[in-house]
């Protein structure tokens, strides 16, 4: 695929998540993690984009490495196929780490997807390494809203009523975050590693780090 995206029609796409989403596989992760990986993409033009890749320890939560790439993006934003957008940049930060993860985090969704891969999904098998999807948003999938405080879930189902995440709420009174496995992990994982990864703050500290970096690098790559 990689550089031979951006010329894919919308139902070649389609046809690539359909044949994807059959190598997924929602067993729970092997071991505990030694160390995890965050992702985060910043856009200083349109066309250009700020790949971070964290990696830190785990349960200690230390950064132990930042990686970053400036990367022209050639494939524009259409709604449930950002993998095909920010894939290849994710794909060049992630060849950049010396560390290697065991679980990787990824802002977006996994399997709660209209054809089940989205962004976590996609990048689990295309990486071949266990991945959770960590939404700000609500793409797919009927849920009730968790209670208010912090800790509290509700999971997440497809049409067919069968769980495909759950809404988490890591703060208390604050907007919830919707996980989903993205592939080499369960549901139950999804939901475990996202709260144990959160230290006072509503998002997993891979992610977060990886989102403060970004943003950081895109101001001085604008300046």
């Amino acid at each position: 695929m990689g550089g031979e995206l951006h010329i894919l029609k919308i139902e070649e796409m389609i046809e690539i998540q359909r044949s994807l989403v059959k190598e997924i596989k929602l067993n729970p992760i092997d071991r505990v993690p030694r160390k995890i990986a965050g992702f985060d993409l910043s856009y200083p033009s349109k066309d250009t984009a700020i790949a971070v890749c964290v990696v830190m320890t785990y349960p200690d939560l230390e950064l132990i490495e930042m990686k970053w790439a400036k990367v022209e993006i050639d494939t524009p934003y259409i709604p449930t196929f950002l993998a095909f957008r920010e894939g290849p940049a994710i794909e060049k930060v992630y060849s950049m780490i010396d560390e290697e993860p065991d679980l990787l985090f990824f802002d977006g969704q996994g399997i709660a997807h209209p054809r089940g891969l989205g962004i976590a999904s996609y990048m689990s098998l295309k990486l071949q390494k266990p991945s959770i999807g960590v939404a700000k948003s609500h793409l797919f999938g009927q849920y009730k809203e968790p209670p208010s405080d912090k800790g509290t879930f509700e999971y997440m189902y497809d049409n067919k009523s069968r769980v495909i995440g759950a809404v988490l709420r890591t703060k208390s009174r604050v907007k919830p975050l919707f996980v989903s496995p993205g592939s080499f992990v369960s549901v139950q994982d999804s939901i475990d590693y996202t709260f144990k990864t959160c230290k006072g703050y509503k998002l997993p500290e891979p992610t977060r780090l990886a989102d403060l970096h970004s943003k950081r690098l895109r101001k001085e790559v604008s300046a």
